[in-house]
């Protein structure tokens, strides 16, 4: 068993463990970035199209491209890595000292300490048993993150038909993925009355391949025994199935892009306390979670649409690493909730006089819509947005001069 010390250590080598390490380490201060995969770069590594980067970067790059770009800052600055070391044990020791224990098959059992700790774990896919779907449990049955490993990385085609059940970003991407390798994608269905991915692949993955897509219908029963032989499919009434107007849809192949669950489960072992409206932790303005020297940043704090808003916020929770190790300390944090036709605001608390970023996710669909702050009960700013989408994360900085102490709340009116 080895012993080490590190003044910070980053759980998750994605776009936001790096992003963040780049920060931390080029400020001086010693950084260690731990993976249970043995190559740096996250679920970027196996997503080969294109479209990431326009907004961190300033040109789009393909996500392996932004993968090796976020690893080379991170390596510059001389961030360490513990990769292919997963953390089993994660633990406060006192005033600025934590301890994870972690094993691999290469190094064994390891300790770490550090002052500081980042989970930038990121997430998971919901499965067929999140869904309960009723029927056997045939071969040809995938999450669409695995399908896309399997075809990306492996090499090796998941089937020759497929249904997506569920409107997400990466099965979109997996509609279109699946027709340019050859295989015949019959249908996406979707339970929402509007699709849970972004409106771009929408019209790029679905509407250019005429991928049919069925909104407010769900798959009702999974056909087949040893392989997938197809799905009952039935729109819904009042949010039930509606069994008499069923049809099938024969198929090989079923991918599920249901909807993504943070990695938490570390974080809960440290105390962490989360938030229920996001599967993440409760952060202040600070990125701080409840347990002083812990901090989130990422998917595994809420679901992003862009990975390049992972990597700013990332940015920002490392900053404010620094001020922690650096015993830079903030006054009194001020509440921060939201009302009509808001998920969630994240952070949950900002700091008065301090610019502070907000990020939300919409539960309505329309155009024109309006957004407005209100500190101690007076709109204090508001904002038109020209489209609003659940898909899409809205993303706002406050300056300092408006936020002055008091609870503030936000708020999202229908437009169009």
């Amino acid at each position: 068993m080895t012993y080490e010390e590190y003044d910070v250590a980053i759980i998750g080598a994605g776009a936001a463990g790096l992003s963040a390490a780049a920060v931390t380490a080029a400020a001086g201060r010693s950084t260690l970035v731990i993976d249970r995969e043995d190559f740096p770069g996250g679920i970027l590594r196996q997503c080969i199209h294109n479209g990431f980067g326009l907004r961190y970067f300033k040109k789009e790059l393909t996500g392996p491209e932004y993968a090796e770009m976020v690893v080379e800052r991170a390596n510059l600055a001389g961030a360490k890595y513990a990769l292919g070391n997963t953390v089993t044990q994660f633990t406060k020791l006192g005033d600025k000292c934590f301890e994870l224990t972690m094993m691999s098959a290469k190094d064994g059992l390891r300790k770490v300490r550090a002052k500081a700790v980042m989970l930038a774990m990121g997430c998971r896919e919901r499965n067929r048993g999140n869904l309960a779907t009723p029927g056997t449990r045939p071969a040809g049955l995938y999450t669409a993150g695995s399908a896309q490993r399997l075809l990306n990385m492996e090499g090796m085609l998941p089937g020759k038909s497929a249904v997506i059940v569920g409107s997400g970003d990466i099965g979109l991407i997996m509609a279109r993925r699946l027709r340019w390798s050859g295989i015949e994608v019959k249908a996406v269905i979707e339970i929402m009355p509007h699709p849970s991915g972004l409106t771009r692949n929408v019209v790029q993955c679905l509407n250019d391949f005429n991928i049919p897509l069925y909104l407010s219908h769900s798959v009702i029963k999974i056909c087949g025994k040893d392989r997938v032989e197809g799905v009952d499919v039935a729109p819904l009434e009042q949010g039930q199935p509606d069994v008499k107007r069923k049809f099938h849809i024969d198929c090989d192949t079923v991918l599920f892009s249901v909807g993504l669950i943070p990695e938490n489960e570390l974080a809960v072992q440290a105390g962490v306390e989360l938030n229920p409206a996001t599967g993440g932790a409760l952060v202040d303005a600070n990125y701080e979670t409840n347990v002083k020297g812990v901090f989130s940043a990422g998917n595994v704090l809420h679901v992003h649409d862009l990975v390049d808003f992972v990597s700013e916020e990332a940015g920002r929770a490392a900053e404010r690493m620094l001020a922690y190790l650096d015993g830079r300390e903030e006054g009194k944090s001020w509440r921060v909730s939201v009302g009509a036709n808001l998920k969630y605001a994240v952070p949950t608390a900002y700091f008065a006089n301090r610019s502070t970023v907000f990020s939300f996710r919409p539960l309505i669909v329309t155009n024109g819509g309006e957004l407005t702050a209100e500190l101690n009960g007076q709109v204090i700013w508001k904002k038109k947005l020209p489209f609003v989408r659940p898909a899409e994360m809205i993303a706002v900085e406050l300056p300092a001069s408006m936020l002055t102490g008091g609870e503030l709340v936000f708020k999202l009116a229908k437009g169009e």
